[in-house]
Order: C-alpha cells, then sequence, then structure tokens
C-alpha cells in the first residue's frame, strides 16, 4: 500500500499552502471538463482530497464519490458545505473497490505518481476500468516528466521559487522516482515536507491503458483544452472503455 504522507498537520494547510490550486481561474475550467465528461452520470474521484474538485462538480448536479489513504484530508472535506454529500471510501486508489459504476473516474494534480511503482500504477488502470461503465471514461492530469531541464550531470530541479514556497524535484532516473522536497515560511518558522513520486511519460500511460482494456480518447497541455505539442509541461488525457463488448477502438 502507498505510504499516506498526507497527516493532519498538511491536511489543515493543505489551501493555506497550495492557494493556486484553489483559484477559481483553476477549479472552474477543470470542473468544466469533467463535468462535461460525465453527463447524467457519476463520477469517481481517486485521491479526493478536500474536495477541491469533488465539492463544486457535486454543485453541479454530479454524483461523486471518492477514494483517499487519508483520513486527515477526508475530514477537512467533511467539514466543508457540502462535504457530506460526496460519498468517500478509505483506502489505496489502486486497489480499493466501491459499489456500483461510473461514467467517468478522474485522478489530478499529479496523484498518479503517489504510486510508486510500475505495478501499482498498472493496477490503478485496471481498477478504474473494473469501476466504469460500457463507454466511460477515465481522466488523468499529470505533469510531464522535466528530464530535458536538467543540467548535464545534475539532478535537481527548481518547480517553486516564491518568497513563500521552494520546491525541488531530485531525480532518480534509474529508478524512475522523483523526491518532491518543499520549504514553506510559516510565521517566521520554515515547514518541510518531502514526498516521493514515479513520474510517468504519456505514451507509458497509454500502454498501461491498453493493458486496462481502454483506449486514449483525447490528450490536451491543460484543462481548457490547449493542443498538446513538445514543449507542454503536462497534460490532461482522456481515456475511454469500449461501449460494447468486442468493439473495435480508436485513439484520439
Amino acid at each position: 500500500m502507498p505510504q499516506n504522507t498526507f497527516d493532519a498537520r498538511l491536511a489543515e494547510t493543505y489551501e493555506a499552502k497550495w492557494p493556486e490550486l484553489f483559484d477559481p481561474a483553476v477549479v472552474e475550467p477543470a470542473v468544466d471538463f469533467l463535468a462535461g465528461l460525465a453527463g447524467p452520470g457519476a463520477a469517481l474521484e481517486l485521491g479526493v482530497g478536500t474536495g477541491r474538485l469533488a465539492l463544486p462538480l457535486r454543485r453541479r448536479g454530479v454524483p461523486v464519490h471518492g477514494i483517499d489513504l487519508s483520513a486527515a484530508m477526508i475530514a477537512q472535506l467533511r467539514s466543508k458545505p457540502g462535504g457530506q454529500d460526496v460519498g468517500v471510501t478509505v483506502g489505496d486508489f489502486a486497489t480499493t473497490r466501491v459499489p456500483g459504476t461510473f461514467a467517468l473516474a478522474y485522478l489530478v494534480r499529479n496523484t498518479i505518481t503517489n504510486l510508486t511503482t510500475q505495478d501499482e500504477q498498472v493496477e490503478c488502470f485496471r481498477n478504474v476500468a473494473a469501476h466504469l461503465e460500457p463507454g466511460g471514461c477515465f481522466v488523468i492530469e499529470v505533469y510531464v516528466p522535466e528530464l530535458r531541464r536538467l543540467p548535464p550531470g545534475q539532478t535537481v530541479h527548481p518547480f517553486a521559487v516564491t518568497p513563500e514556497h521552494l520546491g525541488f524535484e531530485e531525480y532518480d532516473v534509474a529508478a524512475q522516482l522523483a523526491v518532491s522536497h518543499h520549504y514553506w515560511t510559516v510565521d517566521g518558522q520554515v515547514e518541510t515536507y518531502s514526498s516521493t513520486h514515479r513520474y510517468v511519460w504519456p505514451a507509458e500511460l497509454d500502454l498501461m491503458a491498453r493493458l486496462a482494456g481502454m483506449t486514449l480518447r483525447e490528450r490536451w497541455a491543460g484543462w481548457r483544452c490547449e493542443p498538446f505539442t513538445g514543449d507542454s509541461r503536462s497534460h490532461v488525457s482522456v481515456w475511454h472503455k469500449p461501449a460494447t463488448r468486442g468493439a473495435r477502438q480508436t485513439g484520439g
């Protein structure tokens, strides 16, 4: 089972430490995109956290169920208006099953990399496929590995440099792992947090989807459907489950 690094201290300050994630300009395009895919059906969020997307999606009329390993993050979700309207199951989203089927499953903000082995990531795709209705979609938002930004001979890349927050990614290329190191200044004190991630390439995700019986439907550079190019630093990818058994599928 993946390690739960989101303890009570981090859960209680999550919004304060990453305020940009809660900006309506960031949240609303994602909710628009996901609501459009869910249609009249239900959605399953893997790594639901504090409900940053689940709560506004529920307010749009989409029934949402979440899976999360952190009881502390779930407690924050429950404390928010509408938090009781989102069903939540505590567990590892690579293997945890919940009742029912869903028109949409989604994993955002690099959460797929919290699974630190290839086997766990493959199992996640299989778990999603088992939860999806025929014709349902799986969405992942994740960064493109930043290896091109590493100077020769170096293994550390800064990804956040502000007066309040310093963030560095430390790459182990042989193991395909990266450790994210965070340093915040809070009330004159320095707080630190580090977590290990398995970075994954778009083509590798496509293969995992195929192993689970799903096919790439679309890939964008962001929630506003910007074109994905070789210079894109992140992507929003959508795979779909065949609508009928044995139907021929094509990528797009």
